[in-house]
């Protein structure tokens, strides 16, 4: 009895199988074409159309430097706050962030014109204020904040 039933389930399995891929499909030719202009059945795949990739663009803010190079030859240490001094500040009162500072490096001889935002090497611009700007300093992923005052110049008397 168990026998009869393992053929009876064996042929149903070999019948459906052969059943259902023996015939390719049926193309059919768009209406007013010829019959020999109908397109070549592939087993391929046609080729999707052309995608555009795009990727994802992260930086670290803190993490930029490569940690194998020494400090000392870096350029992104340059300029050092100590070595910057102010040359000009064009403060506009009714509107803070369109002001415009001039800091000049005394050590590379090099000038730079500032506005909030803006950022040299490790510092940031975070204020411009008559007479004094405000940055700030990132140092190994910390931050902190520095004010550089602008020096007054003393008039002579004859």
């Amino acid at each position: 009895m168990a026998t009869d039933r393992r053929r009876f389930w064996t042929v149903v399995c070999a019948g459906l199988f052969f059943a259902c891929g023996g015939e390719e499909p049926v193309v059919q030719a768009p209406p007013g074409a010829s019959p020999a202009a109908a397109p070549a059945v592939s087993d391929t795949v046609a080729p999707a159309a052309q995608t555009d990739l795009m990727r994802e663009v992260f930086s670290y803010r803190g993490s930029g430097r490569d940690p194998f190079m020494s400090l000392l030859q870096s350029d992104d240490v340059r300029p050092l706050i100590e070595d910057l001094r102010i040359s000009s500040i064009a403060y506009d009162p009714r509107y803070p962030a369109a002001s415009v500072a001039i800091l000049r490096d005394t050590i590379a001889n090099q000038a730079y014109s500032v506005r909030v935002g803006d950022e040299l090497g490790r510092l940031r611009v975070a204020e411009i204020l008559p007479g004094e700007i405000v940055l700030i300093v990132t140092e190994f992923g910390s931050e902190r904040q520095e004010t550089l005052r602008q020096r007054q110049t003393r008039e002579r008397t004859p």
